[in-house]
C-alpha cells in the first residue's frame, strides 16, 4: 500500500492513551496533513471525553485539513490494527467529513 500526492495514504497509529492520523505521500516520504489527540487545536476539546469520541474528533479534523489543501481521496492504512474501536472511529469520522477511501 502506497500513497501518492493525489491519493495519499491515511495512516492511523494508536497508543494506549493517544491516537494519531496522517496523510502521507510515499513517493516523496512526506506527511501532508496530520491530526492527533495531542494536537494543540484538539487538546482542549478532548478533555473529559472517552477515547472513542476523541478518535472521532481526530478523524474530522484530519478530513477538514485535507479538504483545505484540496485533497478528497486517500488510501486507508490501519497500521496493522483491527478495523475496530478507535481505528474505525477515525475512518468513519473522516468519511463523514468528506474524505473518500
Amino acid at each position: 500500500m502506497s500513497g501518492t500526492p493525489q491519493v495519499p495514504r491515511l495512516n492511523v497509529f494508536r497508543s494506549l492513551d493517544q491516537i494519531y492520523a496522517q496523510l502521507i505521500d510515499d513517493s516523496r516520504g512526506h506527511t501532508l496533513v496530520s491530526a492527533s489527540t495531542v494536537d494543540p487545536e484538539l487538546r482542549p476539546k478532548t478533555a473529559g471525553l472517552r477515547k472513542l469520541e476523541q478518535a472521532k474528533l481526530v478523524g474530522e479534523l484530519l478530513a477538514q485539513r485535507a479538504k483545505g489543501l484540496g485533497m478528497d481521496q486517500a488510501v486507508f492504512d490501519r497500521g496493522g490494527n483491527r478495523y475496530h474501536g478507535r481505528v474505525k472511529a477515525v475512518a468513519e469520522a473522516a468519511r463523514q467529513a468528506g474524505l473518500k477511501f
